[in-house]
């Protein structure tokens, strides 16, 4: 049964170079060999057998629901259960009843939640949909039961100074206790009530957000003049329609489709209504948000805080609003100065092409202007090509490079599993899926978890880059038997061509290599309770392990590695990559900038008393004066397909400023000199990524680094500061 598992990745990185293609082959004869360089890999290792089967992906829309209403009827009576059991509450008839059916129930749950994302069915997305949505409710109204929280609250009180008990059980319990409290039990029932109505509305209104995205299917047309200057392999994709009597291009607003345009079309006029036309796509969520907001306001009212933030960030590593606003406050001073000397460089820039095009001068630098001048800066000053680059970095052979890489420094082995049997379906033939080991010991090694890879776009398929945990890691309670963490890469990259197979930007790489360390989190989280597995940490440091591992994106050893001419097997040359490593921060404070506009933004909304904001003004308002960008009169809506906000990171974007600081650190104390030092990175492995959130992020921090983290390298990767 298990002779379908085939190891894909375990070669050395000297073999692997070896086998990649050899010069002048055609074009057809390349994308022949990328699939055959699969198969042998293959065909050559040797057969691992998993201790646990990966889930099936054939629910019917029916399933789904009934599956739900399942769920919901085991966590009813469970609610009952521990209720009744407050006279004689204890850690074996309370916690640990509450720990064994989250457990169990997690993946499950996640997977029918998951489908909405993902499945080609729009019976099934909105069966999933619906799903999500009673799962939500009843989740609301069981973190509302007094009687529960009053059994939970016993055996917290009993046990909060018990210095005998399991470290990460005492953990669960204060998460479990803080969580019932901070859903409003210790207020009166009629204020709960309330609470409870507010709670049910969000999950609603968060749905119908991410539901519209999902659905989405948005488009605006050009001319073929209209579209000067956009690679024509790209422009080849775009559907055609014939309006006005002429032909025209249709471009989505899918990433593949629009950051090209953005990126190289000459024409201003052009870049202008693609960036208008994808920042005012889905414009019932703008309302959407704008409700959300004032709910979030009200509800942290009714708990005693004094605004949603405040409320939000008590459970963050950042703790309070004003520490973040200092922050962000900080890095807005620091970096406004060198975004300035930006613009101008930039804006001189804008000024030679228009003369050298015959246009008219234009002294103002728009919001549209920025990928169009930046990549032309890139070319022209750094010699940086994209897409010349990325006919190094045919997306197969990429990928299984990428996989080795994680291999070495994590001691791993990723095993392809072929979809050939209905004990190995998935969600959709596109989607590949692997077995992962981890090889501490190579006679005997140990099974980690699964991961599969959804990487082109489809309709219906959710838009950008993101990484789905579908089944936590944990110990089950009754026979200390290991469950295994189940885990999705869900990307939007180019499909092979007839001409060409799927080549990645280098942006691509490292957007790969980020959603990637996300998933390698998740699969190396070792904890006993399904509820810290993984990237189940603080909010503002889930980020940290992937931002760390996207510096091997911009490392010289690396990035030879990883290229591979999809026609000639060359690997980039030096001179390519010092002039690729250069532009890593060229522009880097308008980058981060623009990072800052997205978590100042979400602060201001967020630190509303009352949620009164006038929301078109603060977006539009604050990213001219924050990104020191023009709207050039162009009042959008980007908030509405802002999907952070109402996925999670409300008053938590700011998040992946704050974690870059810990990711520059660790990066420059222990990868630097040597980013595939095995030693630094079994320790990174089992001090940071395999306690997920089991215990304080800080902790693990000085653990690792032998001290508390500081902001040095991040200082200096931005450029404020000289090397250190």
């Amino acid at each position: 049964m298990r002779s379908l598992l085939k190891s894909v990745v375990s070669f050395t990185l000297k073999s692997k170079r070896n086998l990649i293609f050899s010069a002048g082959l055609t074009i057809a004869g390349s994308i022949h060999l990328q699939n055959r360089y699969f198969s042998n890999i293959k065909s050559n290792m040797s057969l691992f057998e998993p201790p646990q089967l990966p889930p099936t992906w054939d629910h019917t829309a029916e399933q789904i629901l009934t599956l739900t209403d399942s769920l919901i009827k085991e966590g009813s009576e469970l609610d009952d259960k521990i209720a009744a059991a407050f006279e004689f509450a204890s850690i074996d008839t309370v916690i640990k009843p509450i720990a064994d059916l989250e457990n169990k129930q997690s993946l499950l749950t996640n997977q029918l939640s998951f489908y909405q994302h993902v499945s080609s069915s729009k019976e099934l997305r909105d069966a999933s949909n619906e799903s999500d949505q009673k799962m939500r409710t009843f989740g609301i109204e069981s973190g509302l039961r007094e009687d529960v929280y009053k059994s939970i609250n016993k055996v917290y009180l009993a046990t909060k100074d018990d210095t005998t008990l399991n470290a990460e059980t005492k953990r669960f319990i204060l998460k479990l206790n803080k969580q019932y409290e901070r859903n409003g039990l210790a207020l009166p029932k009629e204020t709960r009530d309330k609470i409870k109505d507010i709670k049910q509305e969000l999950s609603t209104l968060a749905l119908n957000f991410s539901k519209n995205l999902g659905e989405e299917t948005e488009s605006i047309t050009f001319t073929k003049d209209q579209l000067i200057g956009v690679p024509a392999d790209v422009v080849d994709q775009f559907k055609t329609v014939e309006e006005d009597g002429e032909t025209k291009f249709k471009m989505s607003f899918k990433y593949p489709d629009l950051f090209p345009v953005l990126k190289y079309a000459s024409n201003p006029a052009t870049r202008k209504a693609a960036f208008c036309g994808d920042q005012n796509k889905v414009p019932e969520n703008a309302d959407i948000l704008i409700k959300a907001v004032k709910l979030r306001a009200q509800l942290s009212q009714l708990l005693g805080y004094k605004n949603f933030s405040e409320y939000i960030l008590e459970e963050r590593m950042a703790k309070l609003p004003e520490t973040v606003m200092n922050f962000l406050e900080d890095l807005k001073v620091k970096l406004s100065p060198l975004g300035k000397k930006e613009i101008e460089v930039l804006k001189s820039l804008k000024a030679s092409d228009l003369k050298s095009k015959g246009l008219s001068a234009d002294d103002g630098y728009y919001v549209w202007d920025q990928r169009y001048y930046h990549t032309m800066m890139l070319e022209k000053d750094y010699q940086v090509d994209e897409v010349k680059i990325a006919e190094y970095f045919p997306m197969q052979n990429t990928i299984v490079k990428m996989l080795s890489i994680y291999e070495t420094i994590f001691n791993l082995k990723f095993n392809e599993i072929e979809n050939t049997s209905k004990l190995y379906n998935t969600w959709h033939e596109d989607v590949k899926q692997f077995a992962v080991w981890k090889m501490d010991n190579e006679k005997d090694p140990e099974f980690v978890g699964y991961i599969y890879f959804d990487l082109h776009p489809r309709e219906g398929k959710y838009g950008h880059a993101a990484n789905f945990g579908i089944g936590p890691g944990y110990t089950d309670l009754a026979s200390g038997k290991r469950n295994y963490p189940v885990t999705s890469l869900v990307c939007n990259f180019t499909r092979d061509t007839k001409q060409k197979p799927s080549l990645l930007k280098h942006d691509e790489v490292v957007t790969f290599f980020h959603e990637l360390g996300h998933g390698i989190h998740d699969l190396l989280g070792k904890t006993a309770y399904s509820r810290f597995s993984g990237t189940s940490v603080s909010w503002d440091f889930v980020e940290m392990p992937s931002q760390l591992l996207e510096y091997f994106c911009w490392s010289e050893a690396q990035l030879k590695f990883l290229s591979s001419h999809y026609l000639t097997g060359e690997e980039l040359g030096s001179e390519l990559i010092t002039s690729l490593i250069a532009s890593k921060n060229v522009n880097g404070a308008l980058f981060n900038l623009r990072q800052l506009h997205f978590g100042l933004f979400d602060m201001t909304l967020h630190t509303s008393k009352d949620g009164e904001v006038d929301v078109y003004s603060l977006w539009n308002d604050m990213r001219e004066e924050i990104c020191l960008l023009s709207n050039g009169g162009a009042i959008t809506k980007g908030f509405g397909s802002f999907g952070h906000l109402m996925g999670g990171y409300a008053s938590g974007y700011y998040g992946y400023l704050w974690s870059q600081v810990f990711a520059a650190d660790i990066f420059y104390t222990k990868f630097k000199k040597d980013p595939l030092n095995i030693d630094s990175g079994l320790q990174y492995r089992d001090k940071i990524l395999a306690r997920g959130g089991s215990r304080d992020e800080m902790d693990n921090l000085i653990d690792f680094l032998g001290r508390e983290p500081n902001s040095d390298a991040f200082l200096q990767e931005l450029g404020i500061t000289e090397k250190i």
